[in-house]
């Protein structure tokens, strides 16, 4: 299969989410707000929990959300990490496209017209 060359993109693949599994676990435990406030209290405790690996761990410390996603990290259990952060699907959106929130929003709109 011929997968297009989007030059500073990721892309989630199987080879991604196999490389991802545990961060994309971990990140969808997330759904709980005991998760999320056991995860503050002992983030490393919490990413061993999960087996994340070295480079995930240090993303995830370093909250560096476009190497989570090269860490193999899905945008929309990302998401879940993101909320903790104060972030939303938006916020991703503009960090991915090296955009402002408010002008990837204004790219949105515009395609939705």
């Amino acid at each position: 299969m011929c997968t297009p060359d989007i030059p500073g993109t990721t892309l989630f693949d199987g080879t991604q989410a196999r490389k991802g599994y545990a961060l994309n676990k971990m990140c969808y435990s997330f759904n709980s707000a005991e998760n999320r406030a056991e995860f503050l209290e002992d983030e490393d405790a919490y990413c061993e929990r999960y087996g994340l690996s070295d480079e995930q761990k240090r993303v995830i410390h370093e909250r560096d959300v476009l190497g989570l996603i090269a860490a193999g990290g899905n945008v929309y259990y990302l998401a879940k990490f993101a909320g903790i952060l104060g972030l939303d699907v938006q916020d991703l959106g503009a960090l991915q496209t090296g955009m402002t929130k408010d002008e990837f929003k204004a790219k949105l709109q515009a395609y939705a017209n």
